[in-house]
């Protein structure tokens, strides 16, 4: 069945089910999709305490010299009572003594006869953190399908919490198909054959998005093979394919995966380079079969093949965003069918690749990002508005940039 590139998208999520769940220390949950919400057990800070090395004071004490009657340090259990005409000294993160009102900083204090003299701007709870002024008991800290970075993994330990429900990494098999190629490792190649780009393209893709990943091999442009291939990946959540899904004389790829009864969700797609991409299911394992030719291939992987995995993953933000961006110049194409343009976005500006073709390699290395052109469209003006959807970011530069707003 052919499909249009939104229709391969929804048939996408509506078919592709989650992982499974597991428990996870917390110092092993870096990068895996939360399974359950989590609420706060206590309040953060969990009771007043100090912002600043300092002394704990009276307000009514401004602009007086106090005599200083205690010490208080971080971790102190202290019962120390504030009066009238004195201070506490205290040091960051120390608890708040009853009676006191506000924290002044050493540096805004001097000394005198009975011990330091206060400044006269002393304001009602200045440098008080207050108990819950950051979490609150049975807020939602965080929510089921949420990735896990550092600072959510902070918000984790801050309750004490040491083991949580998460998805499970989606488990993905790759291999792909052609007599014609050569694996990178092997030493001799005829005039006739190609190095496998895709399949270390992709394996390496998808451990970048947080896959465990599975390397079958090359399959020959045989049944025998191909079947022998395929039955070593039945066991992952989804198996990738790159070559045979043409309709060529030695593209077996359809047939054998059809002999597996593999029930399909489209085999084409009006879309530009790549439309003989299909998606389906053999039982419990889901399958994409990308196209042969390499630009083809990972350009279809970035915008299927990363959809499926987010649906696998259990993600909340589970749908691919893009960038408002400028055109860097006119770009002309035929129109009629959808086109993936790759090219390097600059954090305003969208820069085409120069050179694209199907079959190359070279493009996707040296872009960043790509845009999808309707197939209405023959002509993108140059600073036209195009919507940018990445690939590989961190906006770095290799300029130095102002980095400062306002």
């Amino acid at each position: 069945m052919e499909v249009t590139t939104q229709e391969a998208l929804n048939l996408i999520y509506k078919y592709t089910p989650k992982k499974s769940t597991k428990i996870l220390p917390i110092e092993q949950a870096l990068g895996s999709i939360l399974a359950e919400d989590i609420k706060a057990s206590h309040n953060l800070p969990p009771y007043d305490n100090s912002a600043m090395d300092g002394y704990a004071v009276k307000i009514a004490d401004s602009s007086t010299c106090v005599k200083v009657s205690d010490k208080i340090f971080a971790g102190d259990n202290s019962d120390a009572v504030l009066k009238e005409g004195c201070a506490i000294k205290i040091m960051t993160g120390a608890k708040i003594p009853k009676g006191a009102q506000a924290v002044v900083p050493l540096e805004d204090t001097h000394e005198c006869q009975k011990g330091v003299t206060l400044p006269d701007n002393l304001t009602l709870g200045k440098h008080i953190r207050l108990c819950g002024e950051d979490i609150k008991k049975g807020d939602l800290l965080l929510q089921s399908g949420e990735s896990l970075k550092a600072h959510q993994i902070t918000l984790l330990a801050s309750q004490g919490i040491s083991h949580i429900k998460v998805y499970k990494k989606p488990r993905v098999a790759i291999f792909a198909s052609g007599s014609e190629l050569k694996m990178h490792f092997e030493t001799v190649v005829d005039a006739y054959q190609l190095y496998n780009t895709n399949a270390p393209a992709l394996k390496a893709r998808c451990e970048e998005l947080g896959c465990e990943v599975d390397f079958i091999g090359t399959a020959k442009d045989s049944v025998e093979d191909l079947k022998e291939h395929l039955k070593s990946a039945l066991d992952s959540d989804l198996i990738i394919t790159s070559g045979g899904v043409s309709v060529g004389d030695a593209d077996y790829t359809k047939e054998v995966f059809e002999s597996f009864d593999m029930q399909t969700y489209f085999d084409k797609i009006q879309i530009k380079p790549g439309k003989p991409t299909t998606y389906g299911h053999i039982n419990n394992t889901m399958v994409l079969n990308l196209p042969g030719n390499p630009l083809a291939a990972s350009l279809n992987f970035e915008l299927f093949g990363q959809s499926i995995l987010l649906a696998l993953s259990g993600a909340k933000e589970k749908y691919i965003g893009t960038i408002d961006a400028k055109m860097a110049e006119e770009f002309k194409l035929r129109a009629g069918r959808r086109t993936l343009l790759p090219g390097y976005f600059d954090g305003s500006i969208f820069t085409p690749a120069k050179n694209v073709s199907p079959g190359m390699v070279r493009p996707l290395s040296d872009a960043n990002s790509y845009i999808i052109i309707s197939e209405k469209c023959s002509k993108i003006d140059k600073y036209e508005s195009v919507k940018v959807i990445p690939i590989r970011f961190a906006f770095n530069s290799n300029e130095k940039k102002d980095l400062v707003s306002c």
